[in-house]
């Protein structure tokens, strides 16, 4: 059952502003008794739940008075400091990111092979924007088809966002696709592929009907590509991701005649 102490009020804070609620306008010594806050403490809580804007003191009055706030506007008060408090927090813990950055460097050696594998859309939606994030010079991206299984609006702007962010560090994009496949971009990532990458001078799109399967290119040393369902051809299994420069040559390649022959896109 949620309480005031949920919304960062003390026992003692929560008690003394519920007795006011029923008490009406009254003295510290009064609020204690009724409250069951010791009076060695009573008017340190006072204090506290006035500086929170719960209650409002009739000063001029001997001894001094005091009446609580109206629960709706209590209420709404203690909402707005939390919410300060969270925006203080995030922003405090983007700096902490911020400044990490930096400082933390893979050790990660791109000659040497190596496979992992996501099974099922979100795990594959989730490797193929992480490995995004992670190209520093070059992506090359074709796509054929989208699954069924995903939310392509999702999906399509978490790959475009990424994609921006990328651009945005000094990647370089090359994207192809099947020229159906157009006609399905959501209304929104169309926007964001028109408005913020087609007119980035490291950004290129091409179509070509010469496209099957889906796959990402990444730095010149990794591939992630998508695998059909074998009973359900419309769905994505798995995406693996390999890092091998021999095979991404391989099937980079195959890539470029490809590029070479297809259509410019104009968003």
């Amino acid at each position: 059952m949620a309480s005031l102490r949920d919304l960062g009020l003390s026992e003692y804070e929560a008690r003394a502003y519920r007795a006011l609620l029923s008490t009406g306008p009254t003295t510290a010594k009064e609020l204690s008794q009724v409250s069951d806050v010791p009076m060695g403490r009573i008017y340190d809580v006072l204090n506290s739940i006035e500086q929170y804007n719960l209650v409002r003191s009739q000063s001029a009055s001997r001894p001094k008075k005091y009446v609580a706030v109206e629960p709706e506007t209590a209420l709404s008060r203690l909402l707005e400091d939390k919410r300060r408090e969270l925006a203080e927090k995030e922003a405090q813990y983007e700096s902490i990111v911020d400044d990490l950055v930096g400082t933390l460097e893979t050790t990660e050696r791109v000659d040497q092979r190596f496979w992992t594998a996501a099974v099922g859309p979100d795990e594959t939606a989730d490797l193929l924007v992480e490995r995004l994030a992670a190209a520093d010079e070059r992506v090359l991206m074709v796509a054929s088809t989208f699954s069924r299984q995903f939310d392509v609006d999702e999906l399509g702007e978490r790959i475009a966002a990424e994609l921006e962010r990328a651009l945005g560090r000094g990647v370089t994009v090359s994207l192809l696709m099947r020229p159906a496949l157009v006609d399905e971009l959501p209304a929104s990532v169309g926007k964001r592929y028109r408005e913020s990458l087609a007119p980035h001078g490291s950004f290129d799109c091409r179509t070509s009907e010469d496209v099957t399967g889906s796959f990402t290119i990444i730095d010149d040393a990794e591939v992630c590509i998508e695998v059909d369902h074998p009973l359900r051809a419309a769905d994505t299994l798995a995406l693996i991701d390999l890092k091998d420069r021999e095979f991404a040559a391989d099937v980079e390649a195959e890539f470029q005649p490809r590029w070479a022959a297809a259509d410019p896109l104009s968003f």
